[in-house]
């Protein structure tokens, strides 16, 4: 299907926002249908934190692309869960450190398989080949 059948039209259902839009909408349903209490921003935070281990939340943020007050939210509905911790930096006191706390650290680690599987559910209309092709485009326009 061609973006713009015509020179003159404009159809929205060919344009990139919108398709893209449709496809992590249906993303976030198949997520929402197997780990139905965490958002996948607080997915990401809570998989960041266990890859890095412990970093400020703006370097959190900036990792997992969310700009500053949104990442604030997701670590402070994360830390009133028990799943993170949240400290001052030794020499930076203005500087928030989070880190993962134990029952969040088992938490991301039974939670990684679904992931993995929710991936492969998202991508499950596409040959391997082309699943391998849209991650790298998508790579290359984000």
């Amino acid at each position: 299907m061609s973006p713009n059948p015509s020179e003159g039209d404009y159809q929205v259902q060919g344009q990139i926002g919108f398709i893209l839009r449709k496809a992590n909408q249906r993303h976030v349903a198949i997520f929402a249908s197997h780990i139905s209490d965490l958002t996948p921003p607080q997915f990401a935070a809570l998989a960041k934190l266990h890859d890095v281990g412990e970093t400020s939340q703006n370097q959190l943020g900036n990792m997992i692309a969310m700009d500053a007050a949104t990442v604030k939210g997701v670590i402070d509905r994360l830390a009133a869960r028990g799943l993170v911790r949240l400290s001052k930096h030794e020499v930076d006191k203005r500087r928030l450190q989070v880190n993962l706390t134990d029952e969040g650290r088992r938490s991301i680690e039974e939670l990684v398989p679904l992931a993995k599987a929710i991936s492969d559910e998202t991508l499950a209309p596409l040959s391997a080949k082309d699943a391998e092709t849209l991650l790298q485009l998508l790579t290359k326009i984000s």
